[in-house]
Parts: C-alpha cells; structure tokens; sequence
C-alpha cells in the first residue's frame, strides 16, 4: 500500500478507536453510489487488521456491490455469498472468506436478490451479526447508499457507529444533511465523515493536493492482486496492500 494511502488508513482507523471499545460494528454509507465507500470500507478493515485485530468486512450493498470487483478470486470462490446464507443456501461458515491479509476475512453480497429490504431485516441478518461479534474485535459493513435506498437504515440499527463517506464537490450540503438525519432516527451514532476525493491542491493545501484529489481517482480499484487463495472451509479472497 502507497505510504501516504496508509497514513490516512491509520487516521481513520485511530479516530474510530477513541471512539470507544464498544465500538465493534461499524457501517459505512454514502448519500449516492460512486463516492467511495466500497473502497474505504475495504482499506479501513485491512488497516484495522495490522493491529492484529479479527476483522471481517461484510458485504450488504445486495443491489449494486462492487466489492467482488476490487478482489483478486476464483471462479469456484466468487459462488456463495450473503444473499445465500440469508435464504438459507448455506450456513455462515460457507460464505466466510479467508484472504492472504492475516487476520481479515470477508462475506460478499452474493448474487442480487429480488427482495433486499426483507433479507437485511430478517432475523437470519440479526443472528449473523450477534455471531460474529463473538467471533471479532471490528465488523466493517458496507451498505447501500442511504441517500438513494433504505437498506442502509435497516442494517445501521444492529451497528454501534457510522461513517458518512461523501465525495468532495459531487453532492449538495442539503442531501448530505437529509442523509445524515436518516441515520440519525435509526439511533445509530454518527462517528463522522469521510470527505473522499478532495483536489486539496486546487482548495490551497499545497503539495497535498496530489495525494488526495488526483492520486485518489488513480489508485482506487488497482491494489488486488493476480492469485486467490483457497480452502475447503472457507472460500479464499486475495488483497494485496500496497
């Protein structure tokens, strides 16, 4: 992982320590797709994980993920996800990931079902996250984008914090309020914000400006690498840190 990405990783995954040990669900949203939480949710659990922390990121964007797309994977490995385990496909230990970052597993969404709504406020969701808080010290979930779907609504209510990721001149102070105020009424406590993809340079932080506005849009999406490890237990995902 590039030295400056992992400096900001260690920003964000200290902010979230002070905020409390009891503090082990963690949801990351965003008011419309493309702002970034995807890959923020991904970089802040492998950066939770070098604490050698357990850490496990769970994909719940059931409509549009692209978490599977910024994973190196074998076509057997990429077949069972969280939708399967919600419709009773396949038990939680089969949709569990193992990658080659020590200590940091994965459940993806899985194929796109009919019904998200009704799959994340069933009790199968509810024992799968009271079943992993046994099993880890953080649960990084990634949801949907509260500002276009509800889903993200339905899953804040079993987290302990959330994170707001927002992307710099794309969305009106208004809807970033709107959003906010939708996590607010789920009584889930908003830990901050993430502001993604700033062209500080252009905004008067100087040399900074290369790192958070430009190198942003080249480097997310380009850190996996070219093999997946497998097992017979659980299936294996590749990330490799730059």
């Amino acid at each position: 992982m590039n030295h400056r990405v992992q400096e900001a990783m260690k920003s964000l995954r200290t902010n979230i320590q002070f905020c409390g040990s009891d503090k082990k669900v963690i949801m990351l949203t965003s008011c419309i797709s493309g702002e970034g939480k995807s890959e923020t949710s991904l970089r802040l659990a492998m950066s939770l994980a070098e604490l050698n922390r357990r850490v496990i990121l769970v994909d719940t964007d059931l409509r549009k993920s692209v978490l599977l797309s910024k994973i190196s994977y074998s076509h057997d490995s990429a077949t069972l996800g969280l939708t399967h385990f919600l419709t009773g496909q396949a038990s939680l230990r089969d949709v569990v990931c193992t990658t080659n970052v020590p200590n940091f597993h994965m459940i993806l969404a899985g194929p796109f079902p009919p019904n998200p709504v009704e799959l994340l406020s069933s009790h199968h969701f509810e024992a799968m996250v009271t079943a992993l808080r046994a099993a880890y010290d953080y649960i990084i979930i990634d949801t949907a984008p509260l500002g276009t779907v509800i889903d993200a609504a339905i899953v804040a209510k079993l987290c302990d914090g959330a994170i707001l990721v927002i992307e710099a001149g794309k969305i009106n102070r208004r809807f970033e309020l709107d959003t906010k105020l939708q996590l607010d009424k789920t009584g889930c406590p908003v830990l901050g914000a993430v502001l993604n993809k700033v062209d500080t340079k252009k905004a008067g932080y100087g040399g900074y400006g290369n790192y958070y506005g430009k190198y942003y849009g080249k480097y997310y999406g380009d850190y996996v690498s070219d093999s997946a490890p497998s097992s017979d237990a659980e299936r294996g995902r590749s990330v490799k840190q730059r």
